[in-house]
């Protein structure tokens, strides 16, 4: 004993058909479509394209700040390169001048050090020469006067050898005279 099916009319469907749901009279398809048709209706009635459209628009003009603004950057970016470039030339050339510089006076300090050795030189030379020519005639000197004193002596040994008390007295008297005529 089975049973059939009952439908919400009372009549009885035979078991081997299956009956479709319907609401309000329409299949499930035509459901969709009518729901998908008032979300869309409503969507329009509430300006949302409009607003989506003024979304996009406002991220669009976001979008061109940041690359007018990104513009602006890579081409302070490009003016800082080339002001650095142009300092680094700028330094470069400083560079060369002054070791430019600095190679001209170390050359002058060399030259200046080489006159200043050599007048060096030639005034410790002319120093010896007239040391050694002040120790030649004081050489000299010593030699004249040891000579002097050596004549001396033999001249007093000769004199004495020669001469006796009377001559000497002689000789005295004529020295005192001639020391008083003067």
């Amino acid at each position: 004993m089975s049973e059939a099916p009952v439908t919400t009319t009372g009549t009885e469907v035979p078991s081997h058909e299956a009956a479709e749901p319907s609401a309000f009279g329409l299949a499930p398809p035509a459901f969709i479509a009518l729901a998908m048709i008032a979300v869309i209706v409503l969507l329009i009635w509430k300006k949302v394209p409009a607003a989506i459209g003024r979304a996009l628009d406002a991220k669009i003009g976001l979008i061109r700040d940041q690359l007018a603004e990104a513009e602006s950057l890579r081409k302070e970016a490009e003016a800082l390169k080339a002001e650095y470039e142009a300092k680094a030339k700028s330094v470069d050339k400083e560079r060369k001048a002054l070791l430019e510089r600095a190679q001209h006076e170390a050359d002058e300090i060399v030259a200046k050090a080489k006159t200043d050795s050599e007048a060096l030189i030639e005034r410790r030379t002319r120093m010896a020469e007239e040391k050694i020519a002040a120790e030649e005639r004081q050489a000299v000197e010593q030699l004249r006067a040891t000579a002097a004193e050596a004549a001396t002596k033999a001249a007093a040994r000769l004199i004495a050898d020669s001469h006796d008390a009377a001559t000497d007295a002689k000789l005295v008297d004529q020295a005192i005279k001639e020391i008083a005529s003067r």
